[in-house]
């Protein structure tokens, strides 16, 4: 069965693109857990991030992923954006039956994460590992479906955000 019926769910609640995608156009590369460990502010803050207590590297996340077989990317250059579109498809592919529906977007539900006081999540329910911090390639994986990403050279480029469900 399609997924066509999200890619244009997707678009009508303002998602840039929206693509579907099969397991195999994932591209894992367990090395993005350096990234995150050396390049991110939310390290050892995040409530979502790979740093918290308990949570699964990049490579066991990725023995988790595949046992997907399919999913949708969605694109927007607003961060918000991107999280609650993947959110609503999330709930939406649920209650069509596909119960293991699982979504992935770096959070942006508050304006500053609880985790950076060292406390937990206020909003549990929503926040979900970001695309980036499982152990996949985003560049390399979006770049397969001719979507928009470079890395940024100055603040003041536009920033293209990457979210992923997950649907089975």
């Amino acid at each position: 069965m399609s997924l066509s019926k999200y890619v244009e769910l997707a678009l009508k609640l303002g998602a840039d693109d929206a693509v579907e995608f099969s397991i195999d156009d994932i591209v894992f590369d367990s090395r993005t857990i350096l990234k995150c460990m050396y390049g991110c502010s939310d390290w050892g803050f995040g409530n979502t991030c790979p740093s918290r207590p308990g949570s699964l590297k990049p490579w066991e996340y990725e023995q988790v992923l595949r046992k997907y077989s399919r999913g949708i990317i969605i694109h927007s250059t607003d961060k918000k954006i991107s999280q609650d579109v993947s959110f609503e498809i999330e709930r939406q592919a649920f209650m069509d039956g596909y119960y293991f529906a699982f979504s992935m977007s770096d959070c942006a539900h508050c304006n500053k994460c609880a985790g950076f006081a060292g406390k937990s999540c206020i909003n549990p329910k929503k926040a979900r590992p970001a695309f980036h911090s499982v152990g996949i390639d985003v560049f390399k994986t979006v770049r397969k479906f001719g979507l928009p990403i470079e890395t940024l050279k100055d603040k003041d480029e536009t920033t293209n955000w990457y979210s992923a469900v997950f649907i089975d």
